[in-house]
């Protein structure tokens, strides 16, 4: 059984959308960020940048093995799996295309916006501008994309939508006072996101952990 290690942010939600989508049997262990349990000792030997998500799998190739970096965990889950991510060809890396852009793109400048715009008692509205600018930019490059394909990287699901969905929720939500306007400029990530919301995996992996 694979030991999650997870909270409730777009990043921790990751792992157990992909848990729950590929049938994995799994067990969670809360690490609560506001207490700072991330940097306890025991939690560093698993993953060493002190962040979540990560996992333990005893069954791992070659035996036990941790995987941090939410990204990773996606590839080494679709692959473990055997799902949500083509062996090979240019299916497989066009999800990878979408995931790495969700990495670099989405989840840094979403995340700044949310500090700067929401988070931060003192605001700068330079800062503000310039991620809510960037953000502005790359709900733009999705929403073409979305045009033109159901999913992210092609006519499939795959783990590019895993990456997205939690991060571009937050949008709607958390960061509704930055981004809320943008959305309503933005009608196919509006259809992508009530399309993967509706999946029943998506449900119950974004309800974990359960805090």
């Amino acid at each position: 059984m694979i030991e999650l290690y997870t909270w409730g942010t777009p990043n921790g939600r990751k792992a157990p959308i992909m848990l729950e989508e590929v049938g994995l049997p799994y067990a969670v262990h809360p690490v609560n960020l506001g207490r700072e349990e991330q940097y306890d000792p025991a939690f560093l030997k698993i993953s060493p940048n002190n962040k979540i998500p990560a996992i333990v799998d005893p069954d791992g190739p070659g035996g036990r093995i941790s995987v941090f970096e939410s990204g990773a965990i996606l590839i080494y889950l679709a692959e473990k799996a055997g799902k949500l991510l083509a062996p090979s060809g240019p299916q497989r890396y066009k999800a990878l295309e979408w995931l790495n852009w969700q990495i670099g793109g989405v989840g840094p400048m979403f995340g700044q916006l949310g500090f700067f715009a929401i988070r931060s008692e003192q605001k700068s509205e330079l800062a503000i501008k310039r991620f809510t600018d960037e953000c502005e930019r790359l709900l733009g490059v999705m929403d073409r994309r979305l045009d033109e394909s159901e999913y992210l990287a092609g006519p499939e699901f795959t783990i590019a939508d895993i990456a997205c969905y939690p991060w571009v929720l937050a949008g709607t939500a958390f960061l509704a006072p930055a981004l809320g306007p943008i959305f309503n400029e933005c009608p196919s990530v509006q259809r992508w996101l009530a399309t993967v919301g509706a999946r029943e995996a998506v449900k119950r992996g974004m309800a974990v952990p359960k805090m």
